[in-house]
């Protein structure tokens, strides 16, 4: 994790008090402030917060000679020049931790932006079972902790301060439901002289935005970015689009999930089933793109919310 400045201690932090010998890339370094505070990543730092299955979150447990040593946080640490986030997150959790990157599917991020310096929490569910093992002398432990009991362990001041809002989300399952035939119709492409090649330049570009993500306003939700799960239901000769097969994240992860749903008969009535289903599995928000009146009215009554095609092209 990241140095923190003195004057913001919800900065997550991390490194001993002085700079470690012989920098490694020009992103391990300080940044300066314009009064004088300085935090650890000339670029910037990120963070891994991975959650399992069982309802446990992977956390470290500083050694003691390490900035607030002795207290329990994420693994994380300085970007490199020209990394992204996601990417610096991962990196830093598989030389810390042993986190492989291909047993993590993203969730979300989060991000503390001080204008000269920011520390980015990017958020997983570990999609593949793993066990973490120390890669440096930063930790005195890696641990699977259970989530109701975070609160109880001595936490490094930064994440304490942003476990409440990560904890209150940690469970949301977005899920975006897309009626092909509509979101093609939208578009005067030509998708009547080819339904099937039509659908398969929309899941091209859905399986763009399982890999990149939606920003947080696209969905009503909080932080920056989320990788919700995405449906898309094909109909009549459109079922024959070819399958996209799985998103792939960044640095290695997992992407975001991406099925098909081709449909036997009425697309509508997958549509409406299927987004009663994920409903009821407690995936929130439920997303249906489509512009069909009755479709929307169909969908808003088993739970989910209506957007139109619009908003798969610019989701923002």
């Amino acid at each position: 994790m990241g140095h923190e400045p003195v004057e913001h201690p919800e900065v997550p932090a991390g490194r001993p008090t002085g700079p470690p010998p012989g920098p490694r890339d020009p992103g391990d370094g300080w940044a300066y402030g314009p009064d004088g505070q300085k935090a650890w990543g000339t670029v910037g730092a990120a963070g891994l917060l991975v959650a399992d299955d069982a309802g446990r979150v992977l956390l470290q447990h500083r050694v003691e000679w390490s900035h607030y040593g002795g207290t329990w946080g994420i693994p994380g640490g300085a970007r490199h020049v020209g990394e992204d986030a996601v990417t610096g997150a991962l990196r830093e959790s598989a030389e810390e931790a042993a986190v492989p990157a291909a047993a993590l599917q993203l969730r979300h991020t989060s991000v503390v932006d001080l204008g000269y310096w920011s520390y980015t929490t990017v958020v997983a569910r570990a999609a593949t079972a793993f066990a973490p093992e120390i890669g440096d002398r930063e930790s005195l432990s890696l641990e699977w902790v259970p989530a109701d009991a975070v609160e109880d362990l001595l936490l490094h001041p930064g994440f304490g301060r942003s476990w409440p809002g990560l904890r209150a989300v940690l469970d949301a399952r977005p899920v975006v439901v897309v009626d092909a035939a509509n979101v093609v119709g939208s578009v005067p492409d030509g998708w009547w002289r080819d339904r099937a090649a039509a659908a398969d330049r929309l899941l091209t570009r859905v399986s763009a935005l399982a890999t990149g993500g939606l920003s947080s306003d696209a969905l009503d939700l909080p932080f920056t970015t989320w990788w919700p799960s995405w449906t898309v239901v094909l109909e009549g000769d459109a079922r024959a689009a070819a399958d996209p097969g799985p998103a792939q994240g960044p640095a290695g992860s997992v992407g975001a999930s991406l099925s098909v749903v081709r449909a036997p008969a009425s697309g509508d009535d997958a549509i409406v089933a299927e987004a009663s289903r994920v409903v009821g599995s407690g995936a929130s928000p439920v997303v249906v793109v489509t512009a069909d009146r009755e479709l929307r009215e169909r969908a808003e009554a088993v739970g989910a919310v209506v957007r139109g095609p619009s908003w798969l092209r610019d989701p923002s």
